[in-house]
This record gives C-alpha cells, structure tokens and sequence, in this order.
C-alpha cells in the first residue's frame, strides 16, 4: 500500500534535544545489498589509528574494504559497495572489556569519510555492524563491521577523493552465551594517526566524460565556464565548487516511495500534539543462519511524562517517558510480510506474518547534558507477538488456521526485570551531539539505530484443526540469541506546521504524514 506523500520542502538535517520515539524488528525475507557500477575499483586499505580505552589512548589498526565505481557522470549518485571495516585493537581493549565480566562483545561503527572535489567538501558516515566475538584469551580484539553507506553526488568535474576520518567504535559487553551482561555500551573514539601523504585516501572516482583515469592522488576541478550555479543552500568554496552531496542514508529521503499511512486520525488514541515515525530493520535468525528484513512499518507515541534532576556528577539530566503503538490500518500491528528459509537446511518455508502487540510499549530516553555537549540512552520495552496467517513448505500450501502465533510475546532479557516484568522486547540505543553539529548515534527526533537480542517462543494453534504445525514452525523458528537491529527515522510532529521552529522544520508531509522514511541497515 503507498500512502499520499505530497511533500512539504526536504527536510533539513535537524539538530534536536528532546521529545521521543522508537520500535522493533523481527522476521521477513531477505534483500541484496546494492549493487556496484561495473568495473568497480576495489580498495583494501590498512590505516594507522590511536582510540581512546578507558586503559589509555592505545595504537590500533583499521582496515577498510570496498568497491568503488570506475568513473562517473556530474550528478549521478555513486554509492561504495561491499564495506567492511575491519578494528584490530590491543590486548588492552579486551582487559577493560573482562573487567565488565564480558566474554563476548558485539560492535557497531561510525566512520567519518570525506568526500573532496577540487577544495570544496563534505562529510558521509559509514555505519557497520559486527557479529558478536567472543574475547580472546591474549592478544588483540578482532572486529568486522559491515553495512550499507550513503550515496555521493559529484556536482561538478573532476575526481571524487574518498578519505578516512574519525572513527567510533561502540561495544556491547555480553555473557559467554552472547546475551547482555548489562545495558551500557562502551563507546570508543578512534583518529588517524601518523597520515600518509595521501592524508587517508580511499579511492578516488572520476567524473565527467573528460575525467582523468582513477589515481591515489587528487586532481583539480574542471573550472568549465558552462558550471551551472548551484540551487540556493548548496555549500561552495572561495573558487565557487560545490560540494559533492551526500544523502541522508544509503537510499535517500523522498516521498513517493512505498509505504503504508502513518498520519494523526480521529480513531487513534492519541491526539494531534502526538508523533509519528516509519521504522524498518534486520533480525538475525539464528536457527536459518540468516538475516530478515521487516518492511516500513508506522508507530504513533505520546509523551507521558518529563523529569529533569542532576545526576551525581552535577551534570543536568532530562528524563522522558512515553508510550506508543504500531498502527496498521487501525490495529496495533506491523504490515502483513513474507519471509521465506531453507528449514532443516534444504526444505524452502515460506511464511506470510503480521506482529501484533500485545500490551504497552514504553519508551525512556535519558539525556545527559555535559556542558554543551549531549549524550543520549534510550530504551524501549514492548511486547508482540508473531502471527503466522499463511504457509508453503517445499512449494505446498499448509493450512495454518486462523489462530497460528508464538505462545507468548518475544522474549528479550531486560536489564530492570524488577521493573519491568513480564514477556517483553527490549531495544537500546544510544546517541551524542557536540554543540553545534548533527547528533549521531540513536536520537529520538532524528532517529537512527536501536538494537536488542530476542528469543522467539513456540509456536501454537498452528494446523487449522487438521494437522498439528506447531512443531514444524517450532523447530525452524522458535530459540534465543536472535540480534535485531532496528532503524527509526525522523520523527513527525503534526503541531508542526502550525507551531513550526527550525527544528521541526520539514520533519512532515502535508498530509502529515513522516517525511522520511528509513532504510533498513544490517
């Protein structure tokens, strides 16, 4: 189903300090990851660093892999493909590791690239994810990010230099057993040390039709009189180039793209002054040994509740409280999706499922402000359950019935049981913004990546009355140690269009519905 996406203007890149939103994942099918131009450049990069470990700033290692076009037209959009960044850090990241009782880490990346044509600039983030390792017993921690990055536009001729910046490395200690020994990350900030002539350089990626071949070093700008002017905001050096255009994710935000209404109507429970935000994600099935992806799904929240206090470092705390729902044509859950494995290993299941929740999702994010800077954890607790409405095993259609689930919701551990019990999901995400730039990491207004672990419960009711598939979607599905990685994007505020502040500027469309609408990141 698409919904009416008559746009408002494209939305700025908003630099926010409060208000809440966030979801979950769980099973569908898998997608490729983008495909390359042809004749690809390919890079193995192996670069110098210095992170900071609460031990001490220690010398580490990073290695970067990709595929980069050969050359490129002015304004065509040219995306690296195959990324994986590779973190080798010393023996002494694992020491502080153990003393949080870890025996496993998992690992999620924040790469600052530059991206240069002729002198002018910009900046594109290359996010990764790691599957959990376990930690050695000596010698350096190993870890292979991988995922999906932004699109760069050249907006005039002459060579793309792609470099190497700063790097965040944020771990989540776990048990032996891969689940979390506790809700904190350690984050680690990682830059280039001792730079090579080249100053990081990746690649670099000509564009124009009378661009040069693909060198290691960088090239002046054609300095064509037919250049148009670039549009109004665009930013431009002394000389007048423009700076290459980097989008907001690996697809973009644009309206018109598939998804289903997420907007304000009289029968929701909560009111006109509420948000709305599309969310979409991966969830590792570890039985399948593979990856699901969830389609764009809508959730609506509501502020509940602010609290603000110091904490006992004297720095000023703003807690948050809402509550939300998935919506879907008026019940509270996902879109109906597909999802199909090799069970056992060699027979094809497919699988159509709704998830629906089944109780109140929560969401708590906690800001800390440290001087002017911002560090932000976010929390969301929400129970579902797995629905499955159709079924096809080796190409034969089964007869599930109409009352075919999960026993009970999906089970996360949760770190504040006494809390918050019961059967529950448990995504976390954190976030930092310095003063006076973009927030990364987990916002609520901006949204961005929330993780958890799940346990997928048995299945029952499955067989129609006829025979009995409880055991079947059991077996194939049902366990623990299921990562899921969620991505939100920007939140709407329908008040926003009338109480409009540049903050909230472009955050809707007309119609009020999100303008953006997030692509799902492994």
């Amino acid at each position: 189903m698409r919904g009416n996406r008559t746009a408002a203007s494209r939305p700025s890149r908003v630099r926010v300090r409060g208000a809440a939103i966030a979801a979950f994942v769980v099973l569908a099918a898998m997608v490729p990851a983008a495909a390359s131009a042809a004749g690809p450049q390919k890079v193995e990069a192996e670069l110098p660093y210095v992170c900071a470990l609460p031990s001490g700033e220690r010398a580490s290692t990073v290695r970067i892999s990709a595929e980069f076009p050969d050359r490129a037209e002015r304004g065509e959009a040219i995306s690296p493909a195959g990324v994986t960044t590779t973190v080798e850090l010393p023996a002494e990241a694992v020491a502080d590791l153990t003393a949080l009782e870890a025996a496993t880490v998992r690992a999620a990346t924040r790469l600052t690239v530059g991206v240069a044509q002729g002198e002018a600039a910009a900046e594109a983030i290359w996010h990764g994810t790691a599957q959990p390792a376990a930690l050695p017993a000596s010698g350096p921690l190993t870890l292979t990010a991988t995922g999906d990055v932004p699109t760069v536009t050249g907006q005039g001729h002459g060579e793309l230099r792609f470099s190497a910046g700063n790097l965040t490395v944020d771990l989540t200690p776990g048990a032996a057993d891969g689940t979390a020994v506790g809700p904190r990350s350690l984050t680690v900030s990682c830059s280039p040390a001792g730079r090579t002539p080249e100053g990081g350089l990746l690649a670099t990626v000509p564009v124009g039709a009378d661009a040069a071949e693909p060198s290691g070093s960088p090239s002046p700008p054609d300095a064509s009189p037919g250049t148009p002017e670039p549009s109004s905001g665009t930013p431009r050096d002394r000389q007048g180039d423009r700076a290459p255009e980097v989008a907001e994710n690996p697809a973009g935000s644009a309206a018109g793209r598939d998804a289903p209404p997420c907007a304000y109507t009289e029968e929701n429970p909560f009111g006109p002054l509420s948000m709305n935000a599309y969310i979409t994600g991966y969830s590792n099935v570890k039985k399948q040994k593979g990856a699901s992806l969830l389609p764009v799904s809508c959730v609506l929240l509501e502020t509940k509740e602010m609290l603000a206090e110091p904490d006992e470092n004297g720095n000023f705390v703003v807690t948050i409280k809402a509550e939300g729902e998935l919506h879907h044509e008026g019940r509270k859950q996902s879109p109906p999706f597909r999802s199909t494995f090799l069970s056992f290993g060699f027979v094809p299941t497919t699988a159509t499922m709704v998830l629906e929740q089944t109780g109140p999702m929560t969401i708590e994010f906690a800001s800390t402000y440290v001087g002017l800077d911002i560090v932000a954890e976010t929390f969301v607790r929400v129970p579902l359950r797995l629905r499955v409405t159709d079924l096809e095993v080796n190409g034969v259609p089964l007869d599930v019935g109409s009352g075919c689930r999960t026993e009970k919701p999906l089970r996360s551990t949760d770190p504040d049981p006494a809390n918050h019990p019961g059967d529950h999901l448990v995504m976390y995400g954190k976030g930092e913004q310095k003063y006076a730039e973009d927030a990364t990491g987990y916002m609520l207004l901006t949204g961005g990546p929330l993780t958890g672990e799940a346990t997928i419960p048995a299945f029952t009711g499955c067989g129609g009355g006829r025979e009995d598939l409880d055991r079947l979607l059991t077996a194939s599905v049902s366990g623990p140690g299921n990562h899921i990685k969620q991505i939100q994007g920007q939140t709407c505020t329908p008040s926003a269009p009338v109480f409009e502040t540049p903050e909230s500027r472009g955050q809707c469309t007309e119609d009020l519905q999100p303008y953006q609408i997030p692509v799902a990141e492994r």
